[in-house]
């Protein structure tokens, strides 16, 4: 029989043991919550105070021209540094190595002295008696790292790994490499161009220390570092190397600021040669300047002059339906009903040009009737459909070039803009342009880098480039002949022959801008493009040259545009022509 005597004591039993199991329940909520539901919080929390962790660099990858040349890749350097108080608790203990002797051979590996070492030890000491860090050596490689190793005194040297980058070619092709800055990130050209394929992505080892700083066994956690991958170019650097020193020479003897070689695969639009004077040795930036490090072919834009002539000739023979032997009469200067006044580069009486002829004398009055044949919507469009005022390749620090809108063209540039002004291009947009033409009328987009390769082998090439049918093949076909006339009835005719090889041509001589809406009084950048051979075209070259003081006309391009094309001939085994030419198209009706 249970009494109120007993019944007090058992449920001061059950509540203390329910005030437990509720105790011991708070309890193992609360350890779940920490070691299993919270457990990478308070990990990552106790890592802060008792964790370390220490980057695992990966390699950048490496350049390659088409041939396989290393044209850029990153290699491993030490920084040798000492402690100087280290140095001298050693001495104090009678070392196998005495001070004196191990800095003489320090000295002999690193190409220093010993009194050079033992001066920055004793200077350091002086400014600090606990000093603990003083440079020795930067940039060391790995055989006098391991010959430093080898002497056996870890205790006071140290010499922490870093990845420089190196270009063994130096100049070649420079400024289409680019180059990093000292924190290893891409600043410009291909290596900017293609980061995302040469960066490696670094790793990272882990662990936990206790509350004396020692490592805890097993407590170690490694993620390995992922090297970048091999980025391989459409280049030909034995090619790139010729046409810089040519380019180098012929710029100089001119007096020009500064000269460009492009050279294009007609067939596939791949850039081989990307030429440039002045040049950027990515290995020493401090020997050029930040306006010449970006590749002038991608960005500097200039109006193309008569090279675009042929362009107003295509639209014309499509939307006019004109022919090579379609004439107008054009005098060396003459005033349009809308007050237009355009002249010609050599006086002359008024001649009945045929549209041949207009390209050959490059008459500025000529093509101006020719081109307005058509309208200027219609000259726009032809004008877009040879890539002016896109980019090529989305290069860092590409432009577009400059193409107005109809809307913007006044009296004077409705007949400018047939004969190549009131919009620019560069010399990869221009390159591009006579791509098209030589390919039969299809535009394929350049290109520029062949594949990428990354660390496990996976080989990953860009999308096929775009091809667009621009223009007819006939007319493809007989703006080829009349270019070829240009070549060989031109006023540049004798200078750019390539013995064996059937070549066009088409020089411009463009003004350049004072930066005030004007131009500068008698100075030009001129150029010279065409294609070779004529009777099955395999490549595109284009040469221009800014400012040129000997010669300002584009016959100053003539030597570098014979030079570059019959290089191109010679490296490609291009084989001679076996088709002779038509007959020669007449220059007046």
């Amino acid at each position: 029989m249970t009494t109120r005597a007993t019944r007090g004591p058992r449920r001061r039993t059950v509540v203390a043991l329910a005030v437990i199991l509720s105790v011991l329940v708070a309890f193992v909520v609360r350890l779940v919550d920490i070691q299993v539901v919270s457990a990478d919080e308070h990990v990552s929390e106790s890592l802060e105070h008792l964790g370390a962790s220490s980057a695992i660099p990966g390699q950048r990858g490496s350049i390659l021209d088409a041939d396989g040349t290393v044209l850029a890749s990153s290699v491993m350097v030490y920084d040798a540094q000492l402690s100087p108080q280290v140095i001298m608790l050693v001495e104090e203990k009678d070392p196998k190595l005495p001070w004196a002797e191990a800095s003489d051979k320090i000295a002999a590996i690193t190409g220093q002295t010993g009194e050079e070492v033992r001066a920055l030890v004793s200077n350091a000491l002086a400014e600090n008696p606990n000093s603990q860090y003083v440079a020795l050596k930067r940039g060391l490689n790995t055989d006098q790292f391991m010959k430093l190793k080898a002497l056996g005194i870890s205790s006071y040297l140290s010499m922490p790994p870093r990845e420089t980058r190196v270009y063994p070619n130096g100049a070649v092709a420079g400024n289409l490499l680019g180059f990093l800055d000292n924190s290893g990130e891409a600043q410009a050209g291909v290596e900017k161009l293609d980061d995302s394929c040469l960066a490696p992505i670094d790793g990272e080892e882990t662990y936990r220390k206790g509350k004396d700083g020692v490592v805890i066994p097993g407590s170690e956690r490694t993620i390995d570092a992922v090297n970048g991958g091999s980025v391989q170019l459409t280049i030909n650097s034995d090619l790139n190397w010729y046409l810089q020193q040519m380019i180098a020479e012929e710029a100089q003897t001119q007096g020009a600021k500064g000269g460009t070689v492009t050279v294009v695969e007609v067939k596939t639009g791949k850039i081989r040669a990307a030429a440039e004077w002045p040049a950027l040795d990515p290995n020493d930036l401090d020997a050029s300047t930040p306006a010449t490090r970006a590749s002038q072919i991608f960005h500097r834009d200039f109006e193309p002059g008569s090279t675009f002539k042929a362009v107003t000739a295509a639209a014309a023979i499509e939307g006019a339906g004109l022919t090579p032997l379609s004439t107008v009469s054009a005098s060396s200067r003459e005033k349009f009903p809308n007050g237009a006044v355009v002249n010609d580069a050599f006086s002359h009486p008024a001649y009945n040009y045929t549209l041949a002829g207009g390209l050959i004398d490059s008459s500025n009055v000529a093509l101006s009737k020719f081109g307005t044949m058509v309208s200027p919507e219609v000259r726009y469009d032809y004008l877009e459909r040879f890539g002016v005022g896109e980019k090529t390749l989305d290069f860092p620090s590409e432009v577009g070039g400059i193409l107005h809108p109809v809307s913007d063209w006044d009296n004077q540039s409705l007949y400018t803009t047939t004969f190549g002004q009131y919009f620019t291009v560069t010399a990869a947009q221009l390159a591009g342009a006579y791509q098209a033409i030589a390919n039969g009328g299809e535009k394929i987009d350049l290109s520029l880098v062949e594949s990428c390769t990354g660390a496990d082998g996976t080989v990953t090439e860009p999308a096929d480039p775009k091809h667009e049918q621009i223009i007819q093949e006939q007319t493809a076909a007989e703006l080829t002949r009349m270019l070829e006339n240009v070549a060989v009835q031109g006023g540049n005719a004798e200078r750019i022959q390539v013995p064996g090889y059937r070549v066009t041509s088409k020089t411009g001589t463009a003004q350049v801008s004072d930066g005030n809406g004007g131009y500068k009084a008698g100075v030009y950048y001129t150029s010279m493009v065409g294609f070779a051979p004529v009777d099955d075209p395999q490549y595109v070259v284009v040469v221009t040259l800014d400012e040129p003081t000997k010669v300002v006309s584009s016959a100053a391009t003539a030597s570098a545009f014979q030079k570059a094309m019959t290089q191109v001939m010679k490296t490609y085994r291009v084989m001679p022509s076996s088709v002779p030419m038509d007959e020669l198209l007449p220059k007046f009706g």
